[in-house]
């Protein structure tokens, strides 16, 4: 086995993997693998009436699609099993009766009602809502008696005074002093599901998990949490808490619009290694900010120690930069292009499969051409696509009456651009076609540069507007912009 840290991401499988939680495990990840340790998915979904199913395939499906899969979990298995907490109610069962017998813990048969008086008493006098610890005080008769009589109850651990305090690897020294803020709190419901405190400290020992970084949202409940640990007697791992991710503006990341789920990027045409690196852009923990850094670069720059406890403030509106970087860095290599092209090549069937697709247009050859052509002048692969780049696809059909309404000389501008054409095919930039194409113009006799452009525009794309038509040249290449042209002049 391995000696490594193992850490854990755990989410609930209450919905779509946000970019929250991408966050949290791509760092548990990235941890992982610096230390060559172990990744573990475990979802945690004691609490029944929140589960959506699928919900739980969905979360590592798309850990899987980010380009960090985990090591354990679910879907994989392992040797720390079963890694859902729903599967795993007979081992709290045991621990929290381990509890019981020692005394650490209690049965409390207070019901939902007194529950309840108690909570919009304590509102009412502006108190903080807490337990009053009531059942801590029955004795063993009492509790005997009460569960004879077939009362419902759950089980509460016991908060002792005096906390230690613990050395956070983000925060530093902390301790919060649970038993004095605080109702003792359930560990195990009446239903036999754990609550998130025991269920988390009981699964952390037994899937012998070393290091714990989590969202902040939890630092106030570690001192509980190692309490727990001291009860049973065990040794807790080390904890990390990591900043919030927030809006730009400072604001909760909004669920409402979806606009943060995983699946929306994924469908959109984001790569995940652009989310990767805005998420940890934001933040902190790396020693270089610069865009475009790989999963690689991200491990090897990783330290710790260099997480700081500022929220992280992520601006998606940089989202497409990040990407056109990223993509511009696929198209580059040569194992990932070939990927690209044959995504490309299906999103031109999709949107043109109903325009008669000339054969040619889906070669190989022509779609990588394309994809080098236009790198770093798109965002998302699908732009190519896009109304803009039809010419690229689509041969239009242009009469020579329609080009005669521009200009009289149809015949000599043709000309002159086929004549152009041959001679130039070698090397072809737009920076020499602009120049050559004022040249030629001034070889007419009447037509303007602005309707002798028009006019290639027309025959070149069948709009009227898009690219430049040097741009337009370039990329559809010298063979084809001649067959454009011979062929409309001949219509």
């Amino acid at each position: 086995a391995r000696r490594g840290p193992r850490v854990r991401f755990g989410p609930s499988p209450t919905g779509f993997l946000h970019l929250g939680g991408l966050r949290t495990a791509l760092y548990n990840y990235i941890f992982a693998k610096k230390h060559q340790g172990t990744f573990i998915l475990r979802v945690e979904d004691t609490d029944q009436s929140r589960v959506v199913p699928g919900a739980a395939e969905g979360i590592e499906d798309m850990l899987d699609w980010a380009g960090i899969p985990p090591d354990e979990s679910p879907g994989r298995g392992g040797p720390a099993g079963p890694y859902v907490q729903s599967l795993r109610l007979e081992l709290y069962r045991r621990t929290s009766a381990a509890l019981l017998e020692s005394g650490a813990a209690y049965r409390c048969f207070c019901t939902p009602q007194r529950l309840e008086l108690l909570r919009r008493d304590a509102l009412r006098s502006q108190q903080t809502p807490r337990y009053d610890n009531r059942c801590r005080h029955l004795t063993p008769t009492e509790v005997a008696q009460k569960l004879s009589q077939g009362l419902d109850c759950v089980v509460r651990f016991r908060l002792e005074k005096g906390v230690e305090p613990f050395q956070d690897l983000v925060y530093g020294w902390n301790k919060h002093e649970v038993a004095e803020v605080e109702g003792d709190p359930v560990i195990l419901k009446g239903d036999g599901f754990p609550t998130y405190h025991l269920a988390n400290v009981v699964d952390d020992h037994y899937m012998g998990i070393t290091h714990v970084l989590r969202g902040t949202e939890w630092l106030t409940s570690t001192s509980k949490h190692l309490l727990l640990y001291k009860a049973f007697g065990w040794e807790p791992p080390q904890f990390g808490h990591l900043p919030l991710l927030l809006n730009k503006d400072g604001g909760k990341l909004s669920k409402r619009q979806g606009d943060i789920f995983l699946e929306r990027f994924a469908r959109d045409g984001f790569l995940p290694e652009a989310l990767l690196d805005i998420i940890t852009n934001c933040g902190s923990g790396f020693t270089e900010k610069q865009m475009g850094r790989t999963l690689e670069e991200l491990i090897s720059q990783f330290e710790v120690g260099r997480i700081t406890t500022h929220s992280a403030l992520l601006d998606l509106e940089a989202l497409p930069e990040f990407n056109r970087i990223h993509l511009t860095r696929h198209i580059e290599n040569q194992g990932l292009r070939q990927g690209l092209v044959r995504e490309l090549q299906g999103l031109v069937e999709l949107v043109y499969g109903d325009q008669q697709l000339d054969p040619d247009v889906l070669e190989k050859e022509y779609v990588e051409r394309v994809l080098l052509l236009r790198k770093g002048h798109i965002n998302l692969l699908k732009n190519l696509v896009s109304s803009d780049y039809s010419y690229l696809w689509v041969r239009p059909s242009v009469s020579r009456q329609q080009l005669q309404t521009i200009s009289a000389e149809v015949d000599e501008i043709g000309k002159l651009v086929l004549g152009l054409m041959t001679r130039q095919a070698a090397a072809l930039t737009v920076e020499e076609l602009n120049k050559d194409l004022r040249s030629l113009q001034k070889q007419t006799r009447e037509t303007k540069y602005s309707t002798m452009m028009q006019l290639l525009r027309l025959v070149l794309s069948g709009q009227q507007h898009g690219p430049s038509v040097a741009e337009m040249m370039v990329t559809l290449g010298a063979a084809e912009v001649c067959g454009r042209i011979r062929r409309a002049l001949s219509s």
